[in-house]
């Protein structure tokens, strides 16, 4: 009895130092979304990815045609020409394998022009949450987007329109009369209502 009564008491003293945190959430996406640099950033890192993929194609179009080549003259070939063949082909395969891992790789170069037009606008947003927690005396925000996940969420917690303002964006979207975009789905186990205070 007294052990069930322990974790009850440390229950109870767990809930009131939760119940006095204040925190908030805010949505990275629809932030980003509403910041015109983060969409030029994006546009141009799309017409990089773009150039890259069609060279890449031409590549693999390139090693194709030797494949196809290569098979239908195999027969007609020696052995010495079949080999140095066969060597070509797998030298294309390498190249194109090293060009997608260069320009398309862990820290390939479309991560490092990510890194160089989006980071600074991360920080932006960053700072920006930081001065909106320390002017509503929040003791947490929590980012809605990308990897979080919430089963749920009560809009007046929300603190993306206060960010956009603290960085200088006009808005004019009516977030209100948008559906809950993370609202559980009716099959989605334990849904606990989260956020508050």
């Amino acid at each position: 009895m007294k052990k069930y009564l322990f974790y009850l008491a440390f229950f109870l003293i767990s809930m009131n130092q939760l119940q006095a945190q204040r925190f908030a959430y805010v949505d990275t996406d629809y932030i980003l979304d509403m910041l015109p640099e983060y969409k030029s950033a994006q546009k141009q890192l799309d017409l990089i990815a773009e150039t890259w993929q069609k060279e890449a194609e031409e590549k693999k179009a390139e090693i194709e045609k030797m494949l196809q080549d290569f098979q239908a003259e195999q027969i007609l070939l020696t052995a010495e020409l079949k080999k140095k063949r066969e060597t070509d082909i797998k030298l294309k395969e390498a190249e194109l394998k090293d060009f997608m891992n260069k320009k398309f790789g862990y820290e390939g170069e479309l991560f490092k022009k990510r890194q160089e037009l989006v980071k600074p606008i991360q920080d932006k947003v960053f700072d920006a949450c930081q001065n909106i927690a320390k002017k509503s005396a929040l003791d947490f925000i929590f980012a809605k987007g990308g990897e979080m996940i919430m089963m749920y969420s009560n809009a007046r917690y929300d603190k993306s329109d206060e960010v956009l303002i603290e960085l200088g964006v006009n808005v004019t979207k009516n977030k209100a009369n948008a559906p809950e975009p993370n609202a559980a789905p009716n099959n989605a186990p334990n849904t606990r209502p989260g956020g508050g205070r």
